[in-house]
């Protein structure tokens, strides 16, 4: 028999690869963390925060079409490739939906856009503000896929930088749980006793604390902010690994490695990192997985509130809070194509914890 089929790790592997819904949750996840990563190369409005504001064609349907002409600035752009990427263009262009234009004595002549059948405004500009007096490059039809929002910004651009929001939240309050989680749980599984007893206790109040009035308390006290909504989640997520951590490690140190390896005597730090956690990591990874899913929910939520990433950010939830009422307004897919986004991210890790729990079974 090969060595492969002796792994723990393979077998696993090959029984996640068995569950039809674990492994299209984890593309799907693959995906949506790309699009984050790149969503200001995909999206169509690369402005910081896809905050290019056209107040004349807000709320517009999906597959809205609308002439744009752009006026070019003379400051000078100097901005990095790197800082394109992370952060979005700084557009200092002008941007100007208009219905119709024309040339003429050397000067542009043309109508803002207007809805609602009324008329735009007519303007004139001279030609020499563009380089060469070549306006054709600076005049496009642009098509916004989704429609634009309230304040009209392209809605498909601000879902597409809005996952950065919701991805990023899964994994620091993930990551803020399992060092607090680990850590708290691992002493007090380990040693016991009045430690143990200090630590429930704590746990135990954390816990009869309303999540979402723990986290409001929270973010108050740091103030509103990107990073204080993502620190104040993953404070608020800690007991329920440590409550885990610290049931396997009460477990696990009455086995009979730990018993060798106190007696060859490994103090206790080894005992617990290099022994007792790779053993129980089935389970902290399963609840990891769920963690995800409920930090993202409580951002949008936060959001929602107006007490999460506070404008011009994008987020779903912030999308939702503005929208909401266009649900009876006959635009109900400002609100809805946001909270599917939101749904389907939500479902994708749950799905994949599911899936990693029955692949981490041992007794199946």
């Amino acid at each position: 028999m090969s060595k492969s089929s002796d792994s723990l790790t393979q077998l696993a592997l090959r029984k996640f690869k068995k569950n039809f819904w674990g492994v299209l949750s984890f593309w799907l996840i693959a995906l949506i963390g790309l699009i984050a990563l790149f969503a200001y190369v995909i999206a169509p409005d690369n402005s910081q925060n896809a905050n290019q504001m056209h107040l004349s064609i807000h709320s517009q349907r999906p597959g809205f079409e609308v002439e744009m002409l752009r006026i070019p600035s003379e400051i000078v752009d100097d901005q990095s490739l790197v800082s394109r990427l992370l952060f979005g263009k700084k557009n200092t262009d002008q941007e100007i939906p208009i219905s119709e234009y024309s040339i003429e004595n050397d000067q542009l002549h043309y109508t803002e856009y207007a809805s609602d059948g009324l008329v735009g405004v007519s303007k004139t500009i001279e030609l020499n503000v563009f380089p060469n007096q070549d306006y054709k490059p600076f005049i496009e039809t642009k098509t916004f896929l989704f429609g634009t929002d309230k304040y009209g910004r392209d809605l498909l651009s601000r879902i597409l930088i809005g996952s950065r929001i919701s991805f990023t939240i899964g994994f620091v309050a993930v990551l803020i749980s399992l060092l607090i989680g680990i850590f708290m749980g691992s002493i007090a599984g380990y040693y016991g006793g009045k430690t143990d007893a200090l630590i429930m206790w704590i746990i135990n109040v954390t816990w009869s604390i309303p999540t979402l009035l723990l986290v409001i308390a929270i973010t108050l006290a740091l103030d509103k902010g990107f990073w204080q909504v993502f620190i104040a989640v993953g404070l608020t997520m800690w007991v329920e690994v440590a409550r885990v951590v610290r049931g396997q490690i009460i477990s696990a140190k009455e086995m009979q490695y730990v018993t060798a390896a106190k007696a060859l005597g490994f103090n206790d730090y080894r005992i617990i990192t290099k022994h007792i956690l790779p053993n129980i990591m089935a389970p902290i990874i399963v609840i990891s997985a769920a963690n995800f899913a409920a930090a993202i929910l409580i951002e949008s939520g936060l959001s929602f509130l107006g007490i999460g990433a506070q404008p011009p950010m994008a987020s779903w939830g912030a999308m939702i809070k503005d929208h909401y009422n266009y649900i009876i307004l006959g635009k109900p897919y400002l609100a809805l194509i946001p909270g599917l986004c939101i749904m389907i991210l939500v479902m994708a890790f749950m799905l994949i914890g599911n899936a990693l729990r029955d692949a981490l079974d041992v007794k199946s």
